[in-house]
This record gives structure tokens, C-alpha cells and sequence, in this order.
């Protein structure tokens, strides 16, 4: 968005003003945007920039959006260009503060990991501090999957990283007794799933972040994509349908 803007001003000579009033922003956070201060992230106020700006119908695919005009038809585009993975980093440490900026305002939290000590389970994780009181709005709804600490899947996968099937179990279950303390203060739901690990999820409402579990590496080892939600992205929509499915599979310990 930031580029848009300045493509407006550049080849438009519209003002950072005049730009505001079209998208019903203030000059202010125009001129973040601008200057690399802040991103847009909400599907509604790239709707309303596209309105504003009167961006046609090829490049408001490029953004995700619906086409404006009536049509049914029209050409084929590539899902491709789709701004579902806005960002890529090369770690979770990379993508931390992020996390947790969106963590402290989120309403719906789900969580698909193997422990999840590192993302929730201890006092200093990740996401810990998203489960604290809030002063203007309530503590989230969290939904976390965790791996059954009988299953199959779990020796192979302690294989994979080296460590004792006796010791992964016992980080699950302390996750689990960690969590439960937890509930009494936010609308708590954990579950074992009996798969093995591939796809590490965070979804904070609208965004995920998106890691995986290989032979080679734990979970916050690997590059992280925040994938968006999108009116035609089949990336968000999938991780939701199979972290649904999984749900739905699954045993409910809290």
C-alpha cells in the first residue's frame, strides 16, 4: 500500500491529503504507510483503498479483492500474485514481535504445534501474555492442538529431533497442566491430535503464520510465511480447513 500511495502522488499529484480523504484515512497514517511505519492488514481498509483510489478490476485482483464491476466473466489470473503470504521470515524469532503485537489485540487464537511450550505452555512463551486480562476488551478464545503424548507419531518424531520419547511426552503433558491453570482466566480448548507434526500454526483472527516440522528441524527453526485471508487465497482457507478438521479428529483434554 505504501507503493500505492506513492505511485499517487508521483504520476496523480495527489497530495498524502487528498489521498486520506479518497480512502477515509488520516494524513498521518497515510504518511506512515508511506514511510514504512505501518502496513495495512485488514481486508476492509484495502477495500475501502481501492474504492477510494478507483484501482480497476485487474489490479484489485493483484490485491485479493473482488472486482468491482458486476461481470461474472472475464479473464483467467494468477493465484500466484495473490498477497495471501505477505511476508517471509526466515524464523520465528524474526516474526516474535510481530506475533505478539497481533497476539495482544486478537479475539480468536488457534494454535497447531507439537509441545507448544515455546509458543504457550510456560510463563515466558511466546503467546503467554496474549492470556492475560485485557483493560478495554476480553481475553481471547483459544483453541491449541497438541500432539498425543501416546501416539506413534510422537516416538517418530522425538526420533527425528534427537530427543527421548519419555522426555517429548512429558514437555506435552506439563503444556497441557500449564494450559489448564490458564483457562480460568480466557475461554480455553486444547486437544492431542495423533498425526505426525508437519504444519505449525499461529492464527491470530485473520492472519496465520505458518511454519513446518521436518526431519531436519523443530518448528521455530524454520521460516515463517504470515498468510492473510483473502476473498480468492486458497492458502488461509486450507490451513483453516485441515486445523478444523484436525479439531474435529481430535481429544479434548482442557
Amino acid at each position: 500500500m505504501g507503493a500505492i500511495f506513492r505511485y499517487a502522488q508521483q504520476y496523480a499529484g495527489a497530495s498524502q491529503g487528498r489521498i486520506a480523504t479518497a480512502t477515509g484515512m488520516t494524513q498521518s497514517r497515510i504518511n506512515e504507510i508511506v514511510n514504512g511505519r505501518r502496513e495495512v492488514t485488514r481486508l476492509d481498509v484495502y477495500e475501502r483503498i481501492a474504492d477510494g483510489l478507483k484501482i480497476p478490476d485487474h489490479g484489485r485482483r493483484l490485491l485479493g479483492l473482488a472486482p468491482a464491476s458486476d461481470s461474472d466473466g472475464g479473464p483467467a489470473f494468477d493465484l500466484a500474485a495473490f498477497p495471501e503470504v505477505v511476508r517471509v521470515y526466515s524464523s520465528q524469532d524474526g516474526a516474535a514481535e510481530e506475533i505478539q503485537r497481533q497476539a495482544r489485540s486478537a479475539q480468536d487464537l488457534d494454535i497447531l504445534a507439537v509441545r507448544g511450550l515455546g509458543l504457550i505452555g510456560l510463563s515466558r512463551s511466546l503467546l503467554r501474555g496474549a492470556l492475560l486480562p485485557r483493560d478495554s476488551q476480553a481475553p481471547p478464545r483459544v483453541r491449541v492442538l497438541l500432539l498425543h503424548p501416546d501416539s506413534p507419531a510422537l516416538a517418530r518424531r522425538a526420533a527425528e529431533i534427537g530427543e527421548s520419547a519419555e522426555s517429548l511426552a512429558a514437555g506435552i503433558r506439563l503444556a497441557e497442566s500449564r494450559l489448564r491453570e490458564a483457562s480460568g482466566v480466557c475461554e480455553m480448548q486444547v486437544y492431542r491430535y495423533r498425526l505426525l507434526p508437519t504444519w505449525r500454526i499461529i492464527r491470530l483472527d485473520t492472519t496465520m503464520f505458518v511454519s513446518v516440522f521436518d526431519a531436519r528441524w523443530e518448528g521455530h527453526d524454520s521460516a515463517a510465511y504470515k498468510v492473510m485471508e483473502t476473498p480468492y487465497g486458497p492458502l488461509y482457507r486450507g490451513f483453516r480447513r485441515m486445523f478444523d478438521a484436525m479439531l474435529d479428529d481430535s481429544e479434548r483434554t482442557v
